[in-house]
């Protein structure tokens, strides 16, 4: 796939589950991830300036070691935040989206196009949202050497031409192709641009959430603080390599950081991250391994939904597999006030957000290809001790707003003065691969009993057998009362039917949990659910 339709188109808590209920108001920001514009903090700045995360000019051509961007980075955190924007009087700053898209980018130009190397490098515009200019430079030989963008890096519309006059059109970020589909044609599979946030996708995908390097207070009332990639390096591959390594260089008023992303593309695209804080400041509130999606609605509540289509989201679950080995499911919820969900106390074994609809007829949306949209699944490579994973859910009316954050919080607090290590892999798939291989979710739904008193609850789940017999529903609640638990079988999913009703009482708000067991051995993963008055 293309990312022109991205840059140019578009509980209870036992078994060591604790999701920590938090509810909030609309507090005072806006979060706002618009898929065609990733998020960006407007600052006023320079158009063509140097990023002061560079303010030592470099060579034409200069050593590049693997220590280079950790020492740029340490160097960079001992100096105050500034950095150079495109001024707010530039044509570029107005263009409107429809305009920015008449930007293209030229595939002839692409790096490597005539090389015999197995991947191409293509470099994005800034304008529009687009308002730090990015370098970007080509890592051979152990020498280093920026792109300077020309008159032909650019398809420009004519009328865009008039508009930017002489203006230079500085970049926003890159993206790399390969023949990831078939032989005969070259495909985007991951893309670098706005802020911290890249996507990627595997074979047959399209794309869909994004990762995030860095992620600061985000949903914090004070406001979120939007770390930003201000250079890029992206070593030359070789003739027969089948992945390709990119270095960032991380820019923040708290922290600047280093990072290198070893990029493997195929039937599941693995990214392997190594990052290296620099903190100017403490960093009590961060996200590591940050990963955000859209969800608006599934079929689980629809009354409040006017809408043709049955679904509408990049991501419909967070996935976990605990410490303890317990494999937790959550689906996603688009709440009427701001919530934050934290899952476990030590770092899990992995995590991700999920696509798990994966048929047309699960949207009957026949341009948005949302059955097609990948999965993330983050694995730490490294220690990461104690912390949460936390899970943001943000009310939104559009399909436009990414309104889904999942991460990992440290519990430790960040101090500056000494560097801040941690690694993890990154799988984009259609599906995580997890062993055991237990039942798991395919769809929630509820509404109220037959009588109106109580909550009803369904949640299908399939790989756990076709039958009942000698199976036994774990299920309760962190408030009210759990009544007429049920198993049937669902000739309809070849799977099983799990409900149960929730009287709520007094409460507000409440952790579900549901299981089937066999014996003492849990035949499916955990299913978790918020449950709120609102």
């Amino acid at each position: 796939m293309n990312s022109d339709d991205v840059y140019a188109g578009r509980v209870r808590p036992t078994s060591g589950v604790r999701s920590t209920p938090t509810i909030q108001g609309r507090v005072g920001f806006r979060h706002w991830l618009l898929l065609f514009a990733v998020t960006v903090s407007c600052v006023a700045g320079a158009a063509v300036s140097r990023t002061s995360a560079e303010a030592d000019k470099q060579p034409a051509r200069y050593r590049f070691a693997p220590s280079t961007v950790l020492e740029m980075a340490q160097k960079l955190a001992a100096r105050d935040y500034a950095v150079a924007r495109i001024p707010e009087s530039s044509p570029l700053r107005q263009l409107s989206y429809e305009q920015y898209r008449m930007m293209r980018v030229n595939g002839e130009k692409a790096v490597w196009r005539n090389e015999q190397v197995p991947f191409r490098m293509e470099v994005l515009p800034a304008g529009f949202h687009f308002t730090l200019p990015v370098r970007v430079s080509i890592v051979e030989s152990g020498m280093a050497r920026e792109i300077t963008p020309g008159p032909e890096t650019f398809l420009v519309d004519p009328a865009i031409a008039k508009l930017l006059g002489n203006t230079p059109i500085p970049l926003s970020g890159m993206r790399l192709q390969t023949r990831l589909n078939s032989r005969s044609a070259w495909d985007e599979f991951v893309s670098f641009q706005g802020a911290s946030y890249f996507q990627a996708v595997p074979r047959d995908a399209s794309y869909g959430l994004s990762a995030r390097g860095l992620a600061l207070r985000t949903a914090h009332p004070q406001g979120e603080e939007f770390p930003e990639f201000t250079h890029f390096w992206v070593e030359r591959p070789s003739a027969n390599a089948s992945g390709i390594v990119v270095h960032a260089l991380l820019d923040s008023p708290s922290t600047t950081g280093a990072y290198r992303f070893s990029i493997t593309p195929g039937a599941e695209t693995i990214m392997d991250v190594d990052l290296t804080l620099f903190p100017r400041q403490p960093l009590d509130n961060v996200g590591i391994a940050t990963l955000t999606s859209m969800f608006l609605f599934d079929e689980s509540e629809r009354t409040r939904i006017d809408d043709f289509r049955d679904e509408v989201h990049d991501s419909d679950g967070l996935q976990i597999v605990l410490d303890s080995g317990e494999h937790v499911y959550r689906p996603l919820r688009n709440p009427t006030q701001l919530q934050i969900s934290a899952f476990t106390s030590q770092a899990p074994r992995a995590f991700g957000l999920v696509q798990r609809s994966r048929r047309l007829s699960d949207f009957h949306d026949l341009d948005a290809n949302y059955e097609d949209r990948p999965s993330a699944w983050i694995e730490p490579t490294s220690e990461w001790g104690p912390g949460q994973v936390q899970l943001i859910e943000i009310p939104t009316d559009l399909e436009t707003n990414n309104n889904i954050v999942a991460m990992w919080k440290p519990k430790e607090v960040i101090q500056p003065g000494k560097p801040w290590h941690t690694s993890y892999r990154i799988r984009w798939t259609t599906n995580p691969r997890v062993t055991p291989r237990l039942g798991r979710v395919t769809s929630t739904r509820t509404g109220p009993s037959r009588d109106g008193k109580r909550r009803l609850f369904v949640v299908e789940f399939v790989g756990a057998g076709r039958e009942v017999e000698g199976l036994t529903l774990d299920v309760g609640s962190s408030a009210g009362k759990v009544s007429n638990a049920t198993l049937q079988p669902n000739r309809l999913t070849k799977g099983i039917r799990a409900s149960f009703e929730l009287t709520p009482g007094d409460a507000s708000l409440a952790e579900l949990r549901l299981r089937i067991m066999r014996g003492e051995r849990p035949t499916t993963e955990t299913w978790l659910y918020r449950w709120t008055a609102s």
